[in-house]
Formats: structure tokens, C-alpha cells, sequence
């Protein structure tokens, strides 16, 4: 889906809704079931998209530790790539 397409999406909808998001999943591969989890959506971020140039944008949301720990863990400079240097 394109910013674009989900800017119309929502442009329909009421300004105060809350906006969720949910992961559909297997329960277990070899049965039809299926498992729905809800969660706000916490935060937009930008990330580059594998090999090429383009930025995927990423709805970020989840239990709120683990969104701050993977926040936090994604704000960390990596010695290896920078030239800092290890701490």
C-alpha cells in the first residue's frame, strides 16, 4: 500500500476513531484457524526498504515494553558502523 492510498483510506473515516493495528496469523500451519491481534498504532517510521532506494514507512505498535525496547534498540549507534568507535 502506497501513503497515498492510505491517506484516502482514512480520509473517509471519522477524525477521532482511534486507529489500530491488526495481525492476522495461523494459529498452527496444518489447521484454518486463525489468531487476530490488536494494537495501537504508537508511532510512523521510516525504513529503508532492503537493497533498494526506496523507504518503506512502518506503522509501529505492539506491547508498549516492546515497542520501547525496540525503539531503543533501533536509536543505539552500532560502534562497527560508525566512527566513534566502540563505547
Amino acid at each position: 500500500m502506497r501513503v497515498h492510498e492510505l491517506i484516502d483510506i482514512l480520509s473517509d473515516q471519522p477524525a477521532d476513531a482511534e486507529v489500530e493495528l491488526a495481525v492476522i496469523a495461523p494459529v498452527d500451519e496444518s489447521a484454518d484457524d486463525i489468531t487476530v491481534d490488536r494494537y495501537f498504532v504508537d508511532g510512523v517510521l521510516p525504513w529503508p526498504d532492503g537493497d533498494n532506494t526506496e523507504v518503506a514507512i512502518w506503522l509501529v505498535g505492539g506491547e508498549e515494553s516492546d515497542v520501547n525496547a525496540f525503539l531503543d534498540a533501533i536509536e543505539q549507534p552500532n560502534p562497527e558502523t560508525t566512527d566513534e568507535g566502540p563505547p
